[in-house]
């Protein structure tokens, strides 16, 4: 054994290596597991903007952006790809990384999102899509699916016609990193923004084969999240810049009006967040519960907190800190455990780490039971 490597874990109890030369750090009595950075493979920049699912059969899905020749987003890089890395055992232990979107010198995808079909299985990830070579600054939206939970991959299509308007053609237009959701009804749904003109949902009514834009705008709104109430209503919660806090729309028509609030208990220094649904009664749930974590900052990335509401949206708790440092995008997933998995973007960016939360963690021992 390394005698090093044993001085070290004594000296610094905090530390710990995992599998292969994956870091994991103990803080707070959580487990961070870093799953993607520069020098777990020569070459890279950086990776940048996480989405987690947990697939059909359980496996957990994590993908991001790999970054090659800088940290710039996609206006500002020729080779941004794809890739993932998956869990069996409920993150534990994670599968080396895997490229699964890889364009030609000049081509970037970036900024992944996912959605299960819960009826069907299939994954849908989504992405955005650039030529730097022959049309910079056009923004392509494209997605990719998976019907083996995640093992393969189908060739990318590009649906920017379906999702998105023909004057939109040179916009700065992008579809949300994250994740979308599924209603109980089956329509699955996600957000894309155009700078220009607002939040847009999308939607499929048969299990992903068709694509189509809900063209009500959505106002102030930029990076957001969409779940669906235990009414049925939809509600999305919004990063708007340079206001300090999330701002709250509210449709009850599927999206064709929308009533809009900023939330003063969301604090918010403008950045992307992750709001989940963890269980509802019509669902067969003893209570309502919606997960969001977001940075608990008005004007610093920092501070990844992780608040719960028992009133769909309306209250919500003080806030569980995950992580008080240097922290940016976040995003979360139900594992099969009933844990709640989380997925992040730490220390400047330099890492992107994998947590597992409790929800009797997460309420400090008052809400243990599903």
């Amino acid at each position: 054994m390394n005698i090093k490597l044993v001085l070290s874990t004594l000296l610094f109890p905090c530390f710990l290596f995992g599998q292969g030369e994956q870091l994991e750090a103990i803080e707070n009595d959580l487990k961070f597991i870093n799953l993607f950075s520069a020098d777990m493979k020569e070459g890279v920049s950086c990776y940048r903007i996480p989405s987690i699912i947990t697939a059909k059969n359980g496996d957990i899905i994590t993908a991001i952006d790999e970054r090659v020749p800088s940290c710039g987003d996609l206006k500002w890089s020729n080779d941004i790809n794809i890739v993932m890395r998956r869990s069996s055992d409920n993150g534990n232990s994670w599968s080396d990384i895997e490229t699964i979107v890889d364009y030609p010198l000049g081509e970037s995808a970036s900024d992944p999102s996912m959605i299960l079909d819960e009826t069907t299985g299939e994954i849908f990830m989504f992405f955005n899509y650039m030529n730097l070579k022959t049309e910079k600054n056009v923004f392509y939206l494209k997605m990719i699916s998976s019907m083996d939970h995640g093992k393969t991959w189908s060739t990318p299509t590009d649906m920017t016609s379906q999702i998105t308007k023909p004057e939109w053609k040179t916009d700065f237009k992008f579809i949300t990193s994250g994740r979308g959701i599924q209603t109980r009804s089956g329509t699955l749904i996600h957000t894309l923004v155009n700078l220009e003109n607002g939040l847009f949902l999308f939607k499929s009514d048969d299990h992903g084969k068709n694509w189509s834009l809900i063209e009500t705008a959505i106002k102030p709104a930029d990076e957001s999240k969409v779940i669906e109430l235990e009414d049925g209503s939809l509600m999305i919660n919004s990063r708007v810049n340079n206001l300090g806090v999330r701002y709250i729309h509210t449709s009850k028509d599927n999206g064709n009006t929308w009533t809009s609030r900023p939330d003063n208990q969301l604090v918010d220094p403008s950045c992307n967040a992750s709001l989940i649904r963890y269980s509802s009664i019509k669902n067969g749930g003893t209570k309502n519960r919606l997960l969001f974590s977001n940075l608990n900052s008005k004007d610093s990335r920092e501070n990844l907190t992780l608040k719960i509401s028992y009133d769909e949206g309306k209250t919500w708790s003080k806030g569980k800190v995950i992580y008080p440092g240097s922290a940016a995008y976040s995003t979360m997933t139900l594992l099969k455990n009933g844990d709640i998995g989380l997925f992040f973007e730490k220390d400047d960016y330099s890492q992107n780490v994998f947590v597992k939360l409790s929800l009797a963690w997460i309420t400090d021992g008052k809400d243990g039971v599903k």
